[in-house]
């Protein structure tokens, strides 16, 4: 492993030696400078591991220093230097994000322990790149997380998606990220340089459909002032992502059909045919062999897109991935957590996210994350951090097992002798009383009476 690097600012030449020599029994590469000027160029072109700076200097002090390298050293440990009059200035500078200060006069114990205290968190910081590599190379392809046999099998076909010009389909319920997997096989792919161009078939308007997909010449409707190129145009030579492709009408289903077969196409309002070279990957969360048995979607275009079919699981039902998944995202969104320090996730809260059940899928865990990042006071998210109906969902699904599992028939039964008994006894046994109390007629709870069993001494008696 590379050495740790350090650079010490002082205006006092001997107290920028005495450090360096402490530094360097620690195993530290030292750079040492007078000049705190300088020492904002030293530090943007070099990648300092730990800046040490002195307080009082005359060309610019030690707090101003950190406020104009902190944008481009933001992964350096600032450490101040600080005579006993500026402890509290120091103090307080920490809770600006400055890591630790030594105290002057100093020993050099008294340098080593806060030293050793940020090397320990460049190590942390470094084992946790490593940690995130080999989860890279290991569980995930370009973003998407998974280490069950369900992610395995998708990463291998999204692989020869990648190396492959046939067209691609996406299924899997919403959030599962299927936008995501699109993007993946563009970036992994020939076309990779060229232009990714996206378009949600149920977002537009049907009556702007057919011009944002294919154009239209000047003249063509009103409205069209000029002429215009549609997204499939725009993708010449790249990616076109057709996400809810199951909501594309069913006249513009005939159109896409002949890009697919032909790779040509006309304007609105344009007789001429023109050519287009896109590869199209398109997604959907819905059973698009059900629309075809309706009549909603055509068999032909559907064969066409499914070359290459990419059926993404839900979280529910790869669990296992659940504890990935969500580091990942602590450390993606970890950065808007302003002052706050996160680290990781108490084994509370995680045993409360494989108990949820997820029907937004990854999508819906990275906002419990987030929201969890935003509430939790650190360096843990705790289970209480969480979005409340996460652990609401857990203590209805308690209380659901606590039910003993019998026949609905039973079960009405046992309900509804248990209710006409609280009535009989809110009533003290009078039946006229209790039927007012339930709503129905004096000789309707009799019937039920007989048929249930109840013996009215006995409710009497409570």
């Amino acid at each position: 492993m590379d050495k740790f690097r350090a650079i010490v600012v002082d205006d006092e030449p001997v107290v920028c030696e005495a450090v360096k020599a402490i530094l360097e029994t620690e195993n530290l590469e030292v750079f040492v400078t007078t000049s705190s000027l300088k020492a904002i160029d030293y530090i943007r072109d070099n990648n300092y591991d730990i800046i040490i700076s002195d307080i009082k200097m005359p060309e610019m002090d030690g707090f101003e220093l950190y406020e104009k390298v902190r944008d481009f050293a933001s992964d350096s440990v600032f450490i101040l230097i600080t005579a006993y009059g500026t402890i509290s200035s120091a103090v307080e500078a920490i809770k600006k994000g400055i890591y630790d200060y030594i105290q002057k006069p100093f020993t050099p114990d008294e340098v080593r322990i806060p030293i050793r205290r940020a090397l320990e968190k460049k190590r942390l910081e470094r084992e946790n790149i490593a940690l995130w590599s080999q989860i890279e190379a290991r569980y995930s392809f370009q973003n998407i997380i998974g280490n069950g046999p369900e992610m395995h099998e998708v990463f291998r076909v999204m692989r020869h998606a990648a190396s492959s010009e046939s067209n691609v389909l996406v299924t899997g319920e919403s959030g599962t990220g299927k936008e995501l997997v699109a993007r993946a096989v563009h970036s992994n792919s020939v076309r990779a340089k060229k232009k990714f161009v996206t378009v949600n078939c149920g977002a537009i308007p049907e009556g702007l459909m057919e011009s944002e997909l294919f154009g239209h010449v000047k003249g063509a409707f009103t409205g069209a002032v000029s002429d215009k190129k549609g997204l499939v145009e725009e993708a010449d030579k790249g990616t076109l992502f057709l996400d809810e492709i199951g909501e594309l009408p069913q006249v513009l289903q005939v159109k896409l059909l002949r890009v697919l077969q032909n790779g040509d196409f006309s304007r609105v309002g344009d007789p001429v045919q023109r050519s287009v070279n896109v590869r199209v990957v398109a997604a959907t969360n819905r059973d698009l062999k059900k629309a075809i048995a309706e009549k909603q979607f055509r068999e032909d275009l559907y064969y066409r897109l499914n070359v290459i079919p990419v059926e993404l699981p839900p979280l529910r039902a790869r669990k296992e991935d659940i504890p990935l998944l969500a580091n990942f995202f602590i450390d993606k969104h970890k950065t808007k957590a302003g002052e706050k320090k996160i680290s990781g996730i108490s084994k509370e809260a995680m045993q409360a996210l494989l108990n949820y059940h997820f029907p937004g899928n990854v999508r819906e865990l990275e906002n419990a994350v987030e929201y969890a990042v935003a509430f939790t006071s650190g360096p843990d998210i705790q289970k209480d951090d969480l979005p409340k109906y996460i652990l609401e969902d857990r203590k209805l699904s308690e209380e659901a097992r606590a039910i003993p599992i019998m026949p609905l028939k039973d079960a009405k039964a046992q309900f509804e002798r248990g209710l006409i008994m609280a009535a009989l006894i809110e009533s003290g046994g009078n039946i006229s009383e209790a039927s007012r109390l339930l709503n129905i007629h004096r000789q309707n709870l009799q019937q039920k009476i007989r048929l249930l069993g109840i013996d009215l001494s006995s409710v009497s008696l409570h």
